[in-house]
C-alpha cells in the first residue's frame, strides 16, 4: 500500500504515521488553509488581468482549495476529521459546477489518510490486549481495510473462527482532539458574529462531551453492545456485536456489505429511496428502541448487507435521548408553525430559550415552514436542491438573517448533529418515501400536532401557510396532503 503523500503536508507525521498532536503544529495547519485561499485568490486575480477566462481561473481556484483542505483535514484527524464530515453536507448546498471540486475531495478524506505502519498497529495491540495479543486471532491482516476519524480497522480472525473488524485508535489521536477542542474554544469569541444569541459556551461544552466521547473505546463498545442487543434478530437492521472491547481497541463482527457511499453514486434510485428510508427509521427509532440517539448517521457508517439489511457500525456520538425538555419543545414549535400564529411561534421560541431579545416571528415561520412539508405530505422527496434552499437560507450572512436572532439551548447539540447528517445523507441518496408516516411513528408529539392539522376546519384552505410561503406553494411533495 502506498503511504506516498503530495502538497505542504508531506513528511509532518511521525515515525509510525501518526496525525501530529502538538497544539502548535495543529493550528498553523488549519490557520494555513484560509492563507493558502487568499492567495490563490490574489494570483487568480492576476491572471484574469492577463487574459485568462475567470471561468477557468476560478474552477483551477477550487479544485487547488479543495485539495489542500483535503490533504490538511485527511492529516490531522480529530475533530478536523468530522469538520470534514460537516463540510461534506455543505458542499451540498453549493450549485454543482461549484461544488464538484470539493465534492471529489472530502469524498476521500476517510479512506486517503496515510495508514498506520504495521510496528505501529502492533505496538497498540500490544498496549491494549497484551503481548502475547496474537494469540487472539487465528489471523491478522496488516493492511488497514478502512480508516476512521481517529483510528483505522483491520480485517482478523478471531481465536474461535469469526470474521472481525479490528479498530484501533491513532497513538496521539487522543491528544490531538482535545488540542482541536481547545482551539476551537479559543475561537469562539467569533461565533457571536454568526450566532449572537447562542450560549456559546454551553454550546461548545456540549459539542466538546460528544466528541470526548469518541475518545472512550469503553463507551463506545457499550453502546454497541446495547444497539446490537435492541436490534437483535431485526429483519431491516443489523448492529455487529463486540466480540472484545480493551483499551484503544475494539474487536466486533466483520459485516459483508456495499457502503452507502457506493450506493450514493452508483445505486439505482429505488434502492437508493429503499436505504434512504431504512436509514431515516434507524436513526429516528434508536431513542424509543434503546434510549440512546445515533448521532454518526453519515454514509461511511453504513452497510447495505447482501440479504438487504442495513448494516451500521461505529458508535462512538451516541447520547442517551430525549432530554425531558426536547419533545415539549418540538411539540409547541410545530404546533405554532402548522396550527397557529407568528405570535404563537414567537412565544413558543422565548418558552423553549430559541429567543430572548427581538425577534421577526413572521419572518422565522417563513423560514421554517419548508421544513413542515414532511409533515404535511404522505409521501415526499428528500434531494441535494431542496437541502441547497434550506442551507443557504440558514448560513446567509446578512445581518436581517432571522436566524441571527435565534440561540441553540445546549442540550439539542446531539440531535443537531445527527439531524444535519441524516438529512443530508437522505439528500445524497435523493430519497422518496413515506417520510411523514416514518416520523410520526416515532413521534408521538408530532403526531398530536399533525392530528390537530387535519382536523382544523379551516386546513383545506391552508391561508396561513400560503400567506407566508415565498412565492407560492414550493412543495417537494410526490402526493398533496
Amino acid at each position: 500500500m502506498s503511504l506516498r503523500r503530495t502538497g505542504t503536508t508531506r513528511g509532518t507525521r511521525d515515525a509510525g504515521g501518526n496525525p501530529p498532536a502538538r497544539k502548535v503544529v495543529r493550528s498553523a495547519k488549519l490557520a494555513a488553509l484560509p492563507v493558502a485561499f487568499a492567495g490563490r485568490r490574489m494570483a487568480g486575480a492576476s491572471k484574469k488581468a492577463l487574459g485568462r477566462p475567470a471561468r477557468e481561473v476560478d474552477h483551477d481556484i477550487r479544485l487547488r482549495t479543495a485539495e489542500h483542505m483535503f490533504e490538511v483535514l485527511g492529516e490531522l484527524k480529530g475533530c478536523a476529521a468530522k469538520l470534514g464530515q460537516l463540510l461534506a453536507v455543505y458542499e451540498l448546498a453549493l450549485p454543482p459546477d461549484l461544488a464538484e471540486p470539493y465534492r471529489n475531495a472530502l469524498s476521500r478524506l476517510q479512506d486517503a489518510a496515510p495508514p498506520m505502519l504495521p510496528a505501529t498497529v502492533h505496538a497498540v495491540l500490544a498496549a491494549s490486549l497484551g503481548p502475547d495479543w496474537r494469540a487472539h486471532f487465528r489471523e491478522f491482516d496488516d493492511r488497514r481495510a478502512a480508516s476512521a476519524t481517529i483510528g483505522q480497522v483491520h480485517r482478523a480472525v478471531w481465536r474461535d473462527g469469526r470474521r472481525v473488524a479490528v479498530k484501533i485508535m491513532y497513538p496521539g489521536a487522543r491528544d490531538a482532539v482535545l488540542a482541536d477542542l481547545d482551539q476551537l474554544r479559543g475561537l469562539s469569541w467569533l461565533a457571536p458574529v454568526f450566532l449572537p444569541n447562542t450560549d456559546v459556551p454551553a454550546a461548545l461544552a456540549a459539542l466538546s462531551d460528544c466528541v470526548r466521547a469518541e475518545l472512550d473505546y469503553a463507551a463506545e463498545a457499550a453502546n454497541q453492545r446495547a444497539f446490537a442487543a435492541a436490534y437483535a434478530d431485526d429483519p431491516d437492521f443489523h448492529v455487529p456485536a463486540v466480540v472484545a472491547q480493551r483499551g484503544d481497541v475494539i474487536v466486533g463482527e466483520w459485516l459483508d456489505g456495499v457502503p452507502l457511499t457506493r450506493l450514493v453514486t452508483a445505486g439505482a434510485q429505488a434502492e437508493r429511496d429503499r436505504v434512504g428510508m431504512l436509514a431515516i427509521r434507524f436513526v429516528l427509532s434508536s431513542a424509543d428502541r434503546c434510549g440512546l440517539l445515533y448521532g454518526d448517521p453519515h454514509p461511511g457508517n453504513f452497510r447495505v448487507l447482501p440479504d438487504g439489511r442495513l448494516g451500521v457500525v461505529d458508535f462512538g456520538a451516541c447520547s442517551p435521548w430525549p432530554p425531558p425538555q426536547f419533545q415539549p419543545m418540538v411539540h409547541d414549535l410545530f404546533d405554532a408553525l402548522v396550527n397557529g400564529t407568528p405570535a404563537d411561534l414567537d412565544a413558543a421560541a422565548r418558552t423553549h430559550g430559541l429567543a430572548s431579545g427581538p425577534l421577526d416571528a413572521r419572518a422565522l415561520a417563513t423560514e421554517l415552514m419548508p421544513f413542515t412539508e414532511l409533515l404535511r405530505h404522505p409521501t415526499f422527496r428528500l434531494d441535494t436542491g431542496w437541502l441547497r434552499e434550506r442551507v443557504l437560507a440558514a448560513a446567509n450572512p446578512s445581518l436581517t438573517n432571522v436566524y441571527r436572532q435565534l440561540g441553540a439551548p445546549a442540550y439539542i447539540t446531539p440531535f443537531q448533529r445527527a439531524l444535519l447528517g441524516l438529512v443530508g445523507l437522505a439528500c445524497q441518496l435523493g430519497t422518496t418515501g413515506p417520510i411523514r408516516d416514518e416520523i410520526l411513528r416515532w413521534s408521538p408529539e408530532l403526531t398530536t400536532v399533525m392530528t390537530r392539522y387535519a382536523e382544523r376546519a379551516d386546513r383545506p384552505a391552508d391561508l396561513t401557510l400560503h400567506r407566508l410561503r415565498r412565492g407560492g406553494d414550493r412543495t417537494r411533495g410526490a402526493a398533496a396532503g
